[in-house]
């Protein structure tokens, strides 16, 4: 039978779901559409004050990993251990969950003790608030040179950190601050809630 995934190494699961990067596929927008429907319908539309798809995957042309990456916001007054158990009752398995320096609990779909699933999905639950992942997201949609100079550097990084999601991460992480600085200089207070009306 093997062993479950929660009973797996850091190491072992490395192994298993490795860095794989491909090019874009039109199909992701429906993944993404479909699962916020199905988020929508399960938590009800009262504690969501916003939900986005975020990441390489929402990026047209821009190669990615194949997972949908999902931000959804929620109200700061949502129960939040009513709504871990819908998300789990819901198909969802918790990677991860912090409290500082801000609230985030970080969900996924599509992953098994024999490998990937052929749709796979991260959802990243925080309150509602001027995300990075926003900015970042709208800069590389306009921007192509940028959004290319990032591709180049995932695929130059892939053969490093194919096994290791964490050294993988860190080492994007200069190239998405310093695009992240310039979108907000950019696009000033877009997705700031103290700036907005409605949400």
């Amino acid at each position: 039978m093997g062993k479950e995934l929660s009973e797996m190494t850091l190491e072992e699961l490395w192994e298993l779901f490795p860095i794989i990067l491909k090019a874009h596929s039109k199909d992701y927008k429906k993944w993404y559409e479909n699962e916020r429907q199905s988020l929508l319908d399960c938590i009800g539309r009262k504690n969501i004050l916003r939900i986005n798809h975020v990441g390489s995957s929402a990026i047209e042309g821009l190669i990615s990993k194949p997972t949908v990456d999902i931000l959804l916001e929620i109200d700061c007054k949502t129960n939040i251990e009513q709504l871990y158990n819908i998300l789990i009752n819901n198909g969802w398995i918790m990677m991860a969950s912090q409290k500082e320096p801000y609230m985030q609990m970080s969900f996924n779909k599509g992953y098994a003790k024999e490998g990937f699933a052929e749709k796979v999905y991260h959802l990243h639950v925080r309150y509602y608030d001027n995300w990075n992942e926003l900015y970042f997201r709208d800069y590389l949609m306009e921007c192509k040179e940028a959004a290319n100079e990032y591709g180049k550097l995932k695929l130059q990084l892939l053969e490093k950190y194919k096994k290791d999601r964490d050294g993988y991460t860190k080492a994007k992480s200069t190239f998405i601050l310093e695009h992240t600085e310039k979108a907000k200089k950019k696009y000033v207070d877009k997705y700031n809630p103290k700036m907005l009306k409605t949400p």
